[in-house]
């Protein structure tokens, strides 16, 4: 544990910014599960759920979460999935 106060402010700023990280990175992951999971089932609001999908990873693109590359392969294999 750090003695100096600005490291230990900097300790809670990091828990913080960790705690806030993880619940963006949850709820990306979460919209393109459900994504997935419509369309493995062949449900109806498959295209509803991919538009979600596409913006929760826009979104954790413009948060730092992944990288752009990662966010173009991601939708690339979700439009595939959608288009089956």
């Amino acid at each position: 544990m750090p003695v100096i106060e600005s490291s230990i402010q900097r300790v809670r700023t990091n828990e913080k910014a960790q705690a806030r990280r993880a619940s963006q990175l949850s709820s990306y992951r979460t919209q393109v599960k459900k994504f997935v999971a419509a369309a493995a089932a062949g449900a109806d609001n498959a295209q509803d759920l991919y538009v979600v999908a596409s913006s929760a990873i826009d979104k954790a693109v413009s948060k730092g979460l992944i990288k752009k590359n990662k966010a173009s392969r991601d939708k690339s294999r979700l439009a595939a999935k959608l288009s089956k």
